[in-house]
């Protein structure tokens, strides 16, 4: 199988670049916006027809959640518009597109983890704009696969725990809020989610949303203090609440992704969010080491 993956230089990207150099099974074309541009709908036909793309990875998106609300079409055209060409394109060759969305989708008033049915109702045009491109893609009639993910990081791009590594080697105490709640996801477990995904697909039809985050549920100071505390900062960490941190968007106070679903299905356990987070840790040491 040819699989096409957008977006490769992000964080998920990157993990699936490491997961390609050690694959034998399928031939891998990894794509930047300097090498397709997933916003035109010609580009996007070209590639499929000249590289015969059995799969498509859509890693890409506009993920900035702030900037989001002054560029509002900016945002609904990488994570909506966009889409739908890639859709067009896996119906015409009869290829999976597995597209990567994410937990903001939900308004973040649930009590419990969200399941991959509940309602939809997200409250900011990054949230909405992610959400339009679910909607899309469920309304047409390629195979597709949509992976809702949260808190995303890893030893690339930029993310919460390099920035927290930066401020605890800086400062010697930092506010971290408190009332939202998540399950952090390092990059490198979600590309082995996806990859198991392709593995079972054999080119039935198919339509799917799955969950799938690391197993555990803190909120941002929890990751905070157990990152200084594994890095032997000497930085205090004090809870805030998100009404004194100066954030233009309101983000999901309560956002925990339920991963049953993805767990019955491939019949594999989901790493802890805190050993998958003293790996990366332990990746970036050996980074800074050589």
């Amino acid at each position: 199988m040819n699989i096409l993956v957008t977006g490769a230089n992000g964080q998920l990207g990157m993990e699936l670049r490491k997961l390609a150099a050690s694959d034998r099974k399928y031939q891998w074309y990894f794509t930047g916006s300097s090498e397709l541009d997933i916003t035109k709908k010609d580009q996007v036909e070209g590639f499929f027809t000249a590289h015969g793309i059995d799969v498509c990875i859509n890693a890409a998106s506009y993920t900035q959640v702030d900037k989001a609300e002054e560029e509002a079409d900016k945002a609904y055209l990488v994570n909506s518009t966009a889409v739908g060409f890639l859709a067009d394109a896996c119906l015409s060759n009869k290829s999976l597109l597995i597209h990567i969305s994410t937990d903001y989708v939900f308004n973040g008033q649930h009590y419990k983890p969200y399941q991959e049915d509940d309602l939809i109702q997200a409250i900011s045009v990054y949230g909405k704009s992610k959400a339009e491109g679910e909607r899309l893609l469920l309304h047409h009639t390629c195979n597709s696969i949509i992976f809702r993910t949260s808190w995303l990081y890893a030893a690339t791009g930029h993310n919460f725990v390099k920035t927290m590594i930066r401020l605890g080697s800086e400062r010697s105490q930092i506010q971290v809020v408190s009332d939202q709640v998540g399950s952090p996801t390092w990059a490198a477990d979600l590309a082995w989610a996806i990859l198991l995904a392709i593995d079972k697909w054999k080119g039935e039809a198919t339509q799917e949303i799955f969950h799938f985050s690391n197993e555990g549920a803190i909120s941002w100071y929890d990751f905070a203090k157990t990152i200084m505390e594994l890095k032997q900062f000497d930085c205090k960490v004090y809870p805030i609440p998100s009404s004194a941190y100066p954030a233009k968007t309101q983000r999901p106070f309560y956002s925990v992704l339920s991963k049953e679903k993805f767990k019955r299905s491939f019949q594999v356990e989901i790493p802890y969010w805190k050993d998958s987070l003293k790996k990366c840790l332990n990746e970036l040491d050996t980074k800074t080491k050589t």
